[in-house]
């Protein structure tokens, strides 16, 4: 295979800042200006606004996706300004992170292999003034920008024995027919993304398990676990494993949110049989 000369790493940006504001067009801004190099990635700023757990999901499915020594800088962070610390990220495989110590970033650099955790203290690695309201621009997106230009992660600020973990519901065997689990985000398209992953139900039902199972959200009448969306007629509701492997919930033209009335946290049933 041919050798491939790749550039810097960049710096990949998720936040539940939305589209409307000027919010991550500053971040940006703050980090062309120290590391005017530094490619910058749009990984989304549709995060729920708050929803801690929804950033840690989307993260923990992303980050593996771009190039080694990517810089993330997560920022959902509802503890903005309190004493939550915040903190970066080094990891075996390469991927560095960058955020709230609140586990938005836990899940994702587990998964990576934390190597080294230290707290954003350094002033020289932040902008001169701080807002009580907008760490983003003030400590992420300067650390991230100095990690870029090549600093290493102990400059930033001293290290810490261990990170805040991620408390998020897990999906549990509720009987021998049948596991519980939850919706833990919905998309763009309103597809309910729960907790429960293909290994989780085909450990519970075997292998290709579409057809021989039941699928309940909330207390709406069960549908059917499929392969794909068009085995379904338009407007009918279906179970399906989505790209990231996570049971989803979607309606075939529509949109299962508004379909069930459902939204994160919402309990999802999967029974054997029909």
């Amino acid at each position: 295979m041919p050798s491939v000369r790749t550039g810097p790493a960049p710096v990949v940006l998720l936040t539940d800042f939305g589209y409307r504001d000027h919010y991550a067009g500053v971040m940006k801004g703050v980090i062309a200006s120290i590391a005017p190099r530094a490619r910058i990635i749009d990984l989304t700023h549709g995060i729920p606004p708050q929803q801690v757990v929804a950033g840690a999901l989307v993260l923990a499915q992303s980050w593996r996706f771009f190039p080694p020594r990517s810089i993330f800088v997560a920022v959902v962070d509802p503890g903005v300004g309190t004493n939550r610390l915040p903190i970066a990220v080094e990891t075996s495989a390469g991927a560095r992170f960058v955020g709230p110590d609140n586990g938005l970033l836990w899940t994702a650099a587990a998964a990576a292999q934390i190597q080294t955790v230290v707290q954003l203290r350094s002033a020289r690695y932040r902008l001169p003034e701080l807002s009580s309201t907008f760490h983003g621009r003030d400590i992420f997106a300067p650390a991230a920008a100095w990690l870029a230009r090549g600093i290493k992660l102990g400059a930033l600020g001293p290290r810490l024995a261990a990170m805040v973990t991620l408390e998020a519901r897990t999906a549990v065997r509720e009987t021998a027919r049948s596991l519980a689990g939850s919706v833990i985000y919905v998309d763009g398209f309103g597809n309910l993304v729960t907790n429960l992953s293909r290994a989780q139900v085909y450990g519970f039902a075997g292998q290709r398990a579409e057809g021989r199972l039941a699928v309940k959200v909330g207390r709406h009448p069960r549908f059917g676990l499929y392969a794909t969306y068009g085995e379904v007629p338009a407007g009918k509701p279906l179970a399906l494993f989505g790209s990231f492997e996570m049971l989803e919930i979607g309606v075939r033209d529509g949109t299962a949110a508004l379909h069930f009335g459902a939204g994160a946290g919402t309990s999802v049933t999967v029974r054997m049989g029909k």
